[in-house]
């Protein structure tokens, strides 16, 4: 007969979840990104039996790992700032702990939100324009301490975060992580019956020290906010876009969103026969809430770049595309609502995102330029990206919170299930959450 440890139910029963207390968990919480940022460079994450969030704050880091294998490199990224940056912007938010023991030592967090966001669906399947809108949670920046895995921690994190989520009417639940974190994966579509459901891409642009050319062809014009909202309202309708916020003018007229562009043919199209072409974006300073830093790269690789910035900044007049000091922390601007029409919309869209890229080369702390737009989006082919700060690993995955009598989710009168929906056209990714 083996011997029974009578050890871990007894610490199972010394976990406590409650909500979040900034005076007193601050520094703690703080302490544990920290740990998890420290075992990204190692195997972690890749046992699912170990109750290992991985969760939705590392599908841009793990995804970048997973892309750079092959040389060894891989992506970090840290948020810094206030610990309720990604869900303060919505009403309903709130970030849980789990605490073990006596003291409440903190050994682990989750953060979420509940949100109204566009389904994508035609007018036609909806009695109203409001039923167009759905209030889905999102649970991201879920931690375990590494000394307390396998003790079910993640699993009550989860479930009382759902629970929050399901009383304040949410529908559907979310969560984001990559098809490389097997524990992640394991947790939620397994334990919990999340289904992968949508998969951005990540492309990303290093910002150089010169000027992007714009064409003197292509003019481009900065929105006012309410002219913005007008524009997006008419360019994305809740029927052609998934995840579109309802809130979003207030997105827009945000203080981070550094500005919203249009492009357009200076003096109009050359033949009158020709429909107009245009192209829109918004930019979003992430340097305040996000640190990005590239580890794992070769010596000869780290100063080859170091040496071309060195001639760039002693020979500025050879124009030299030097990578700026991208192994060091670093922060990024976020391009958002990309849209583009008429002939000449991919390259005016081109031509603002050389306009974004000015506008951030003004800012130190910035050193790459990105985008995450659904694979079946026409401005993901158009959007200048280098395959080192790119990604493809991204995956989505949703849930029905609670079901009605008839098996619908909860807040979702429609009869189809969202769950199991083809993609639209447009995936819409809110920086807030990024």
């Amino acid at each position: 007969m083996g011997v029974v440890d009578e050890a871990e139910p007894m610490k199972k029963t010394m976990i406590r979840v409650r909500e979040f207390d900034v005076a007193g968990d601050l520094r703690a919480v703080e302490e544990l990104e920290r740990l998890c940022q420290v075992g990204l460079s190692g195997d972690q994450g890749s046992d699912p039996a170990a109750d290992h969030d991985g969760g939705a704050e590392e599908k841009k880091r793990s995804g970048k790992k997973k892309q750079k294998k092959k040389s060894g490199m891989s992506l970090y990224v840290e948020q810094i700032g206030d610990p309720f940056a990604r869900v303060r912007h919505a009403p309903d938010h709130v970030m849980l702990v789990a605490v073990y023991g006596e003291e409440e030592e903190v050994v682990g967090v989750i953060k979420a939100c509940t949100r109204m966001v566009s389904r994508g669906k035609k007018k036609h399947s909806f009695s109203s324009s409001k039923q167009q809108f759905v209030k889905v949670a999102c649970l991201l920046g879920l931690r375990v301490s590494p000394s307390h895995r396998r003790l079910g921690i993640a699993t009550e994190l989860v479930r009382r975060a759902e629970s929050w989520c399901a009383a304040r009417g949410a529908a559907y639940a979310t969560m984001a992580t990559t098809e490389s974190n097997a524990a992640s994966l394991a947790l939620f579509a397994g334990r919990f019956a999340y289904a992968p459901f949508r998969r951005p891409v990540f492309l990303g642009h290093p910002v150089h020290r010169h000027r992007a050319r714009v064409p003197r062809a292509h003019r481009v014009l900065r929105l006012p906010p309410p002219l913005a909202a007008a524009a997006y309202a008419a360019l994305l309708p809740p029927s052609a876009a998934e995840f579109l916020p309802a809130d979003l003018p207030a997105l827009l007229n945000h203080k981070l969103t550094l500005g919203t562009y249009l492009a357009i043919e200076r003096g109009g199209p050359e033949d009158p026969a020709r429909p107009p072409s245009f192209a829109v974006l918004s930019v979003w300073d992430a340097t305040r809430s996000l640190r990005l830093r590239v580890g794992g790269a070769p010596t000869l690789l780290r100063a080859s770049l170091a040496a071309a910035r060195a001639l760039d900044r002693h020979a500025p007049w050879l124009q030299v595309p030097s990578v700026p000091d991208i192994f060091r922390p670093f922060g990024t601007y976020l391009l958002y609502g990309l849209r583009m029409s008429g002939p000449e919309g991919p390259a005016l869209l081109r031509s603002l995102c050389r306009h974004a890229h000015n506008v951030a080369r003004k800012n130190p702390a910035c050193a790459v330029l990105a985008a995450d737009l659904g694979p079946e989006d026409p401005a993901a082919a158009v959007v200048p990206h280098w395959p080192k700060f790119s990604c493809d690993e991204d995956v989505w995955c949703i849930k029905k919170l609670g079901a009605t009598a008839d098996g619908n989710a909860a807040g979702d009168d429609t009869e189809d299930d969202w769950t199991t929906s083809p993609p639209p056209g447009v995936l819409f990714v809110d920086p807030r959450e990024f």
